[in-house]
């Protein structure tokens, strides 16, 4: 037995049936040019002969003394593969809507504490000859941002490049620090950072917190978005060209993540005023940042920080919005780069305690929250990527939605696309695909507004 980490096991004592703690991710795959029919089927028999499983995939937690839980990780020698990776098949006439459908329900169903804490569910059937893998981490097991690299080394830069690589059988590598961009993973190591700071350093970040807040109504707006989920999941995902955001960029002169809050802003919106519950005041995201020097760019580890961002949805110009959201960004940054790096994680800190509070089950603040939503934009590939000759076609991130914050967009970069995936309580946002309609419309109400 190994003794587990207190972040890991905060995840698993957090985890209930109405706040399933895993991350998990949707990749579609179009097959390569000449493969048949039972191409798909070769790739899921290919799969599980990839019985060499390392050990974060034998790892499941561990009962001591009696009825301890949650303190120790067991280690299984004998995986039962056909249970941990599965096929599937859309039915008739397999709509990419079929698809997320199921995807729901398997992203909202509890991971078996009896074995190790992960799935792969390899599905076909889609009416386009395309197939899809969604897989599904354990929070406690491995973070987001080093579950989404992992599932990345399975992948090759050359399409015809044979041999099927599995995240379970893949050499080890050293564990990664968490990312700011993997809230969850990092909140528990930041947040207890702060007890260990002197009063003066904690100081200093409150007074950031509040000079950053300056640029913000300093509360966000109660939203319908801010309220208690239940355990079943919506999940939505889409692709949009980099190059229409980059040209929205250039015409606009703010940054790629200036415009992509802007649409997500103007979606949000959009959504809020179709169930009559857009809010007079402007919702607030926490966005992950990078607080990474040019100097530091090849460096290790990570260096994120937890920026609050006016959304400007109070404001109908989208240009105008826009400008709200690159000037709050602009500001708060610039708040951060002025800190000293204890000051900075001190102030993350600070950010991310609504979510750490969020972690216990049922609780929800009584007062209006600091921020509304968390929109997380992680990097990945630049180039085209291929399984076994398969061309990754999408990459959605999925990402865990609690108490308080009962929607989460995360979007990643895949090739010459921006992948969102969105995640959302299936009782507490209602038609959650219509957010993907409301972003095409504000990016093409962004296009308009700037020239681009």
């Amino acid at each position: 037995m190994k003794l587990m980490t207190p972040t890991d096991s905060i995840f698993l004592l957090a985890e209930t049936r109405e706040h399933p703690m895993h991350v998990g991710g949707l990749m579609l795959f179009e097959p390569p040019p000449g493969a048949g029919p039972e191409f798909v089927g070769e790739i899921y028999h290919d799969m599980i002969t990839h019985q060499d499983f390392q050990p974060t995939f034998r790892q499941r937690p561990a009962t001591v003394l009696g009825g301890i839980a949650n303190v120790g990780w067991s280690y299984d020698d004998d995986i039962d593969v056909d249970y941990h990776v599965r096929r599937s098949a859309l039915p008739v006439p397999g709509r990419v809507r079929d698809l997320l459908e199921l995807t729901s329900l398997l992203h909202g169903s509890l991971l078996d504490r009896h074995r190790p804490l992960w799935e792969t569910h390899v599905v076909e059937g889609l009416n386009d000859g395309r197939f899809a893998v969604y897989v599904k981490f354990h929070h406690a097991l491995v973070d987001g941002v080093s579950a989404l690299r992992l599932v990345q080394r399975t992948l090759s830069t050359d399409p015809r490049d044979p041999q099927l690589r599995t995240p379970w059988s893949l050499p080890r590598r050293r564990r990664p620090q968490p990312s700011g961009a993997s809230l969850l993973q990092a909140l528990t190591g930041t947040v207890g950072s702060v007890a260990a700071l002197g009063p003066s350093t904690v100081s200093l970040a409150r007074a950031a917190l509040f000079e950053q807040q300056l640029t913000l109504p300093f509360a966000a707006p109660r939203t319908m978005f801010n309220v208690k989920i239940g355990g079943a999941r919506r999940c939505a995902a889409q692709s949009w060209s980099v190059d229409r955001v980059k040209a929205v960029k250039r015409a606009a002169g703010v940054t790629v993540n200036d415009v992509v809050l802007a649409m997500c802003a103007g979606a949000l919106r959009y959504y809020l005023a179709e169930q009559n519950a857009l809010p007079d005041a402007p919702l607030v995201a926490m966005v992950p940042v990078s607080l990474r020097t040019e100097a530091e760019a090849d460096s290790g580890g990570n260096m994120v920080g937890t920026i609050l961002c006016n959304l400007g949805t109070d404001t109908e110009d989208p240009a105008q919005r826009l400008q709200t959201i690159s000037e709050s960004m602009r500001r708060n940054k610039k708040v951060f780069a002025e800190l000293p790096r204890a000051q900075a994680l001190a102030l993350s800190a600070l950010n991310m305690a609504p979510l750490a509070l969020a972690a216990i089950p049922g609780f929800v603040s009584s007062t209006r929250p600091p921020f509304n939503i968390v929109i997380s934009n992680v990097p990945g590939p630049v180039e085209p990527m291929y399984w076994r000759g398969a061309r990754l076609d999408g990459n959605y991130p999925l990402s865990i939605a609690l108490d308080g914050q009962a929607l989460n967009i995360t979007l990643v970069n895949n090739a010459g696309n921006l992948d969102f995936g969105l995640v959302g309580c299936r009782r507490s946002i209602p038609h959650l695909q219509r957010l993907l309609g409301h972003l095409e419309t504000a990016l093409k109400d962004l296009e308009r507004a700037v020239g681009a």
